[in-house]
């Protein structure tokens, strides 16, 4: 059952959106200038709050061609990235494992389908954050957005900014991190106050 969305949601689906956009690739000048513009409440001092203000300034201090470096040498590498930012990874220790099987079988519930550019695994991040700003969008019920959280991001998203905000090569994406732990814990409440979510809810019905 679909649901209209609130402008609390309309937030929420934006931040998975730039959180996605964020970890698929390096920002353009243009997401660059977006994030110098954003408006923070410096008197508001919860960890969502903070992490905005240190995107903003790290946005500020950021060149496009720096980024892309730090972004290369952070997820992609020569060989490896200092990230491996995949379900099935940081939940099995193994790439292409019963994490991403899971995940297949519930984006074909969901009918999510990956497109024939994208070459990577579904259970990378960006995906999985896309996912969600997607369901929020086209109005499905709290209780499905929770089951899709809990099942797929809940239990390792939060380590992997762990992990982003300490990386060596992390600068910008630091602020990143800070932002996508601040949210993934935020959500964690918030989809947890919905009932029996997780428990009764299945992703079709």
């Amino acid at each position: 059952m679909q649901q209209q969305m609130t402008e609390d949601d309309a937030l929420r689906a934006d931040v998975y959106a730039l959180l996605a956009a964020l970890c698929r690739a390096h920002p353009s000048s243009e997401l660059l200038d977006f994030l110098k513009s954003v408006e923070v409440d410096a008197s508001t001092h919860n960890r969502m709050s903070q992490a905005w203000q240190l995107l903003k300034l790290a946005a500020e201090r950021a060149q496009v061609d720096q980024l892309e470096n730090e972004y290369v040498t952070l997820f992609i590498g020569i060989s490896q990235g200092e990230l491996t930012p995949f379900a099935s990874w940081y939940l099995t220790g193994s790439l292409m494992e019963a994490p991403l099987i899971e995940l297949r079988n519930d984006l074909n519930l969901l009918g999510f389908e990956r497109e024939s550019s994208v070459k990577e695994p579904e259970d990378h991040i960006s995906a999985l954050l896309e996912v969600m700003g997607l369901l929020i969008q086209q109005g499905a019920s709290r209780e499905r957005q929770a089951v899709f959280f809990q099942r797929h991001i809940s239990a390792w998203a939060d380590q992997l900014f762990v992990d982003m905000a300490k990386a060596p090569s992390a600068v910008f994406y630091h602020a990143v991190a800070m932002l996508g732990q601040a949210f993934v814990n935020t959500e964690k409440v918030y989809l947890q106050k919905r009932p029996d979510a997780a428990q009764s809810v299945h992703l079709r019905g």
